[in-house]
């Protein structure tokens, strides 16, 4: 994704994506804002290990996705492991509609490793962020979508 598309092409088809695939599988609809996340936070993240040497990472409140979770499985409460397990699925089908939007633009296959979960903010070792996305829902949970490239050789 470094070089294969513009930031924009790449910016718009990521803010798709996260609109879409959240809406779908959580039934939350997701803006882009300022609405940052707050100290509360759960991260996931996965690296591009074919195609594109790039990682994403969602950095969102715990309680939006709670509330994603929750909406996901029809239930009115879900367990941490619950929400661990919602939250690395969710991040998995949108990194999947990710790459295949990504495809179909460049025709450069992509392979991504299984999403990690973390409690708090996690950033990738040796990356640097290109550029953020910035959601909130309508309960003012805010979430982060984070595009990281190898940092430059000159750092």
């Amino acid at each position: 994704m470094n070089t294969a598309m513009t930031k924009e092409e790449l910016e718009k088809i990521l803010d798709q994506a996260v609109q879409d695939v959240t809406e779908r599988t959580a039934g939350v609809r997701l803006r882009q804002g300022n609405q940052m996340p707050g100290e509360d936070l759960c991260t996931v993240q996965i690296t591009f290990d074919r195609g594109f040497r790039t990682s994403l990472t969602l950095c969102a409140d715990t309680g939006l996705l709670y509330r994603m979770a929750c909406n996901s499985f029809h239930e009115e409460s879900v367990t941490p492991e619950d929400l661990e397990e919602f939250s690395k699925e969710y991040f998995n089908v949108l990194c999947g509609r990710i790459a295949g939007a990504m495809f179909r633009a460049t025709q450069i296959p992509a392979h991504f490793d299984p999403p990690e979960f973390y409690q708090g903010r996690y950033e990738p070792e040796g990356s640097e962020a290109q550029f953020v996305l910035t959601y909130s829902d309508e309960c003012s949970g805010g979430a982060q979508l984070i595009h990281h490239v190898p940092c430059s050789d000159g750092d």
